[in-house]
């Protein structure tokens, strides 16, 4: 039996059909997680969603930022953006029951089996594990429940506030939370949470850190998989596993493939197609 973590798919069902075919996955003996993002960009969204929900158990994913952008406009809570390319979900015959599927999705996952946390972009330095599934849990009870004009959908969008606090309430502290789990990349080391930048880290200025590298090694023996950082790469090193290769940039879709009762670890890609 083996564990596989892949990355970004954003829309590319073919790219990842091609992934799971090149690792022999077979749903019956294996394990698949996703890191997040499997709408938008790319060409046939409700094709992956429709993959996805056909592997039942075998298959678990976290939301990423498309994911729950794709909620939102569902809901009418934003607009459809000229780059958006979920409209096959929004007019497809089981739009509903994939709507429900990905409000039922959570934030983080810890998975004891293999050792593994997954979330689509980051935790801030500073959490505990535990912490961090408590937040991921209030966001995802939030989510489930914002179905008309008061919900959380509503007040999701925002680049503030941009320190965490334990005191923050409301729209705020969940704005702030999602806003960790699904767009974090660099904060500073007072723990300002900057989410404009979005190139590699060579090139960021110099009071801005990739969340990893401030996160520290606090959480070993477990690894931390995440995506969304597409300009970062594959990414690894003792503790952290970065799986945004851009397949849909024309890049590579991007597996680790992790085998059961071992330290063995294989990364897989296969080219956007």
């Amino acid at each position: 039996m083996a564990t596989l973590f892949v990355g970004d798919v954003q829309g590319c069902r073919a790219s990842l059909e091609q992934l799971l075919d090149k690792v022999r996955f077979d749903p019956l003996v294996d394990r698949l997680f996703l890191v997040g993002d499997v709408v938008n960009r790319g060409p046939d969204s409700a094709g992956v969603l429709r993959l996805v929900m056909s592997l039942g158990g075998a298959a678990r994913m976290v939301l990423g930022n498309h994911d729950l952008h794709l909620l939102a406009v569902a809901a009418g809570a934003q607009p459809m953006r000229n780059d958006d390319t979920f409209s096959d979900v929004l007019e497809d015959s089981a739009r509903e029951s994939m709507l429900d599927f990905l409000r039922r999705q959570p934030l983080l996952i810890s998975d004891t089996e293999s050792g593994s946390i997954v979330v689509h972009a980051g935790l801030l330095p500073g959490w505990s594990l535990s912490q961090a599934i408590g937040y991921a849990d209030e966001v995802s009870r939030a989510i489930r429940t914002s179905c008309d004009g008061s919900g959380f959908l509503f007040h999701l969008y925002g680049n503030q506030p941009a320190y965490w606090s334990s005191t923050l309430t409301g729209w705020d502290r969940l704005r702030l939370l999602t806003n960790v789990f699904t767009r974090l990349r660099y904060c500073s080391r007072d723990g300002h949470i900057e989410l404009n930048e979005k190139g590699p880290p060579q090139y960021a200025p110099a009071d801005l850190f990739p969340w990893f590298e401030l996160f520290g090694n606090t959480l070993l023996p477990r690894r931390v998989v995440f995506g969304h950082w597409s300009s970062l790469g594959l990414f690894s090193r003792q503790g952290f596993i970065g799986l945004d290769t851009g397949c849909v940039w024309g890049g590579e879709l991007t597996a680790v493939r992790v085998e059961a009762k071992t330290d063995n670890i294989e990364f897989v890609s296969c080219a956007c197609s």
